[in-house]
């Protein structure tokens, strides 16, 4: 009998520890701390919107074989967010081919609402460019209905597929295009 209390005792002991550790804990996910970036964010010369994303960029030459593109993706207005966002910076003659090209994926995997990452496009050009297209594409699941209604119908777990959106900037670094006003 006596041995039973002892065990009572220590498994109230116990939960009681963790429970006033948990109390003690906040228990909320931190982040980094890190500085929130203004939307729209100053400094940047191009900007474009899709649906689900806006990307400002601003193109510089940081020798004279290369051009360098570096900007902000945002998810400014989406309930959803928007998944492996890459980009690629593409040169093209004047005979419409493609003389250069360089990829590169956004910093962070995921851009919830109202957060953004950065992205940076280093290209070496060849000297036959007389334009840079900048391509994007990301993954986003549209949230409509479509799954309500097909969890009253099946009782196993639902897959909602996420489609890839893809778009083209033609002519990114041009003077007059795209321009942040």
């Amino acid at each position: 009998m006596e041995r039973q209390v002892r065990r009572i005792r220590l498994t109230l002991t116990c939960v009681l520890g963790i429970a006033l550790s948990a109390c003690a804990m906040d228990q909320s996910p931190r982040s980094p701390a890190t500085e929130a970036t203004p939307y729209p964010p100053p400094g940047y010369t191009h900007t474009v919107q899709s649906s689900h994303v806006a990307l400002y960029w601003s193109c510089t030459r940081p020798d004279a074989v290369s051009i360098q593109v570096s900007g902000l993706a945002f998810n400014p207005w989406s309930g959803q967010p928007i998944r492996f966002l890459e980009l690629e910076l593409v040169g093209v003659s004047s005979g419409e081919r493609t003389v250069s090209e360089v990829g590169a994926k956004a910093r962070d995997i995921e851009i919830l609402t109202n957060q953004s990452t950065p992205f940076q496009l280093t290209l070496r050009t060849t000297g036959a460019e007389t334009r840079f297209d900048l391509y994007y594409r990301y993954l986003f699941q549209d949230d409509r209905d479509d799954r309500r209604q097909a969890s009253l119908v099946w009782d196993g777990p639902i897959l909602l597929a996420q489609s890839q959106k893809q778009f083209r900037v033609r002519d990114a670094c041009s003077e007059t295009l795209h321009r942040v006003h």
